[in-house]
């Protein structure tokens, strides 16, 4: 009789144990056909219909799609807004630009172009949007951060916190300018496709343009180029935008992937591949980058180089920046996510320290802030910050010709920097 009692119990168990595992795999199955539900919807959102298609040589597809149809007027007090096509106002220059590249020591190269440009161009009244693709969405740790910064991305010079690296593993080496108002910023940033080391890492080379508080309020406007393999799904310097007002937490996204900068220029794709790239001890590439605020209309427009204004963020999408902006900064930032235990190799800017100068280390140039009146000015106490100057460095110098400019960057891990 106890045999077979206990015989009955197995199979129950058995029978229990098959049902656990019937019950959960059909769970799997449907959180894991919820997630694609949610990913195409999002995909459908984001991917606007296109009235030309081109296949760019680095893998991109860009979608040329009607300026009145693009992200941005997804947003609900964007339904009834009257586009602009050019800005109001522009910033008065205060030094001849012409004379940039006269020192033969620092020749650079500067015709920039974008990978896809060699397959074809969008129409006018049309604007050039990267294609997001199912897997590009599904590296993201969720739908809803897909695009997204992590939170506390944000350099915050003389931070009285010392563990600042540990708790958001971003570091940083920046020139700023604090204690003003600020309506725009300018810089010339050299062009480089730093080594990543782990696909969740990310190295940038930006301008920020940040108005309020480091805490939960934080207003950001930010441009420059990027190499993210969790966000493109490679190792190539794309150009990026990024914004938020929130420090990071709901809103803001980079490039297009949300509702807000509207673009207005056939021309440049925001996240798409910037070629050629600068080398070490040779040709050396740059981009021009000026972000600054219409005094008439108050829209944050950006220009790429001296012939692109792309766009601009409506002045509605922020607080403090619906104002003007109380700190600029400039420079690079990594993620260091401690692969083993050890600081990550992953570089910033060449790779290189900026002691190595030009040809070898990368370098911003012609650093500018627009002030009150509109008038693009030299920066007044341009400070430095770094978390780690052993991992990566700045160093700071004016001349006639490149202005205000900085040096920065590094290897990461190396015997100073473990």
């Amino acid at each position: 009789m106890g045999s077979s009692g206990s015989c009955g119990v197995t199979i129950l168990l058995v029978f229990c144990l098959w049902g656990v595992f019937i019950s959960l795999s059909s769970a799997a199955r449907l959180s894991v056909s919820r997630q694609k539900l949610e990913v195409a919807k999002h995909l459908n959102r984001l991917n606007k219909s296109p009235v030309k298609t081109i296949q760019s040589p680095d893998g991109d597809t860009i979608d040329c799609v009607p300026v009145s149809k693009q992200p941005a007027f997804d947003h609900p007090f964007l339904k009834d807004h009257k586009i602009q096509t050019r800005p109001t106002f522009h910033p008065e220059e205060l030094f001849d630009d012409s004379k940039l590249s006269e020192e033969p020591k620092a020749k650079v190269h500067t015709p920039i172009n974008q990978a896809w440009h060699a397959n074809g161009r969008c129409p006018e009244d049309t604007i050039p949007i990267r294609r997001t693709k199912e897997e590009d969405v599904l590296r993201a740790s969720s739908v809803r951060r897909y695009g997204r910064k992590k939170h506390r991305a944000i350099p915050k010079p003389r931070s009285a916190e010392p563990d600042l690296i540990n708790q958001s593993g971003h570091q940083h080496a920046i020139a700023y300018v604090e204690g003003d108002k600020y309506f725009g910023a300018k810089a010339t940033i050299n062009v480089w496709e730093p080594k990543i080391q782990q696909p969740n890492e990310f190295s940038l080379s930006q301008l920020w343009i940040l108005g309020g508080s480091f805490g939960q309020d934080l207003n950001s406007i930010e441009a420059g180029w990027q190499v993210s393999p969790d966000l493109y799904g490679d190792n190539n310097t794309r150009l990026f935008t990024y914004w938020t007002s929130d420090a990071y937490q709901a809103t803001g996204c980079y490039n297009l992937l949300c509702s807000g900068f509207i673009q207005v220029n056939s021309e440049i794709a925001m996240g798409a591949t910037i070629t050629p790239v600068s080398g070490y001890r040779n040709s050396q590439f740059d981009i021009s980058i000026l972000i600054w605020k219409d005094p008439k209309e108050g829209h944050w427009w950006m220009q790429f180089g001296n012939d692109y204004v792309l766009g601009y963020w409506p002045s509605f999408l922020f607080s403090y920046l619906a104002d003007s902006a109380s700190m600029i900064e400039w420079g690079g930032e990594v993620v260091n996510s401690e692969p083993e235990g050890q600081h990550t190799t992953t570089q910033m800017g060449s790779g290189h320290f900026p002691e190595e100068g030009f040809g070898k280390a990368s370098y911003f140039r012609n650093i500018q802030v627009v002030d009150s009146s509109n008038n693009l000015k030299a920066p007044k106490g341009l400070g430095v910050y770094t978390e780690q100057s052993n991992c990566y460095d700045v160093q700071t110098g004016s001349n006639g010709d490149w202005g205000h400019y900085f040096y920065y960057g590094g290897p990461g891990k190396n015997p100073n920097c473990q």
